[in-house]
């Protein structure tokens, strides 16, 4: 059956015009101290059966393609940016993962279930951190945001312990014109807050949730996600020229290198640690996705998160 959630104080936060709202996340705390962490992510296979034309043309497709000025859909808008889509004020089909977790982020335990839910806020990333921020916001929603941020805070710390690497490529959004022809008129970077790690930290949670849920039932053909080691010289160009500004690249592990990025630091250069984060992310391997049956359990791991299983 569908468990109702309903009940529950759900919000989304995305990027500003955002219509096809796909996850959802929630926050309360029990009477034990703990936290109840929910993420919902819209259940489009109840629309979309499997061997339907519907499904095959989504197949065939892939994947939304986002262009300057328009969108190219997987889906029919009536389900991307209506049915599916977990909008403000309305009831909606989810897949939901939901934690017991202690405040210091350890899992204590994790359920799935196929939900029903009315979100009670769909906010852009900007009007979330606006929450958060002004102190005089007090009702419920901003109490939820300040506990998940918290919280998202302490999570991404713990990864970046285990050997995440914060890796960067710049952002950019255009401005169109208004009337028929919508050309861009002006183009600049895309402002990154505190709501979007936030929302960035619970999705990666979900993720490894998940993959370590379908890889138990399914162990032959999970579909999961792997980032592999770079490749033995993919970095030499890229140590040779740090060394020159009197800096080691450690390649290691994904944790050396991570804490090597972080001590390669140019006072009189504040732009130069971005660059070198994005020349590091271009260094790397790409991320795949893959059937578990097709690799052993050690090729599996997600290199830039430093995840077992993805």
């Amino acid at each position: 059956g569908r468990k109702d959630l309903r009940h529950l104080n759900i919000m989304s936060v995305d990027p500003p015009g955002c219509t096809d709202i796909d996850d959802t996340l929630h926050l309360r705390e029990l009477d034990d101290g703990t936290y109840e962490v929910g993420v919902h992510i819209a259940d489009v296979s109840h629309f979309v059966r499997e061997g339907t034309p519907l499904d095959e043309e989504a197949a065939n497709r892939g994947t939304t393609v986002y262009l300057v000025d328009r969108r190219i859909d997987m889906l029919p808008v009536e389900l991307s940016g209506d049915l599916c889509s977990l909008k403000g004020g309305v009831e909606r089909f989810t897949f939901s993962v939901i934690w017991n977790m202690t405040k210091s982020g350890q899992v204590l335990s994790i359920d799935f279930h196929k939900s029903l839910i009315k979100s009670v806020a769909a906010m852009t990333y900007e009007q979330a951190q606006i929450k958060i921020d002004d102190t005089r916001q007090q009702d419920q929603i901003a109490q939820d945001l300040r506990k998940m941020n918290a919280l998202a805070k302490i999570l991404r710390a713990q990864r970046m312990e285990n050997g995440a690497l914060t890796l960067a490529s710049p952002e950019v959004k255009f401005k169109l014109a208004d009337g028929m022809e919508r050309d861009p008129t002006d183009v600049e970077m895309y402002q990154l807050r505190e709501t979007n790690a936030m929302v960035e930290e619970f999705m990666l949670l979900a993720n490894v949730a998940v993959a370590e849920k379908i890889f138990k039932h399914y162990p032959s053909f999970a579909l999961l996600r792997r980032h592999p080691q770079p490749l033995p010289h993919a970095f030499d160009s890229l140590i040779e020229i740090v060394r020159r500004k009197g800096f080691e690249l450690d390649m290691t592990s994904s944790k050396t290198l991570s804490d090597s990025l972080d001590l390669a630091v140019d006072p009189k250069d504040p732009y130069f640690n971005k660059l070198l984060r994005i020349m590091a992310t271009r260094c790397m391997a790409q991320a795949v996705y893959f059937s578990s049956g097709n690799f052993n359990s050690d090729q599996f791991q997600h290199y830039g998160l430093a995840a077992s299983v993805y």
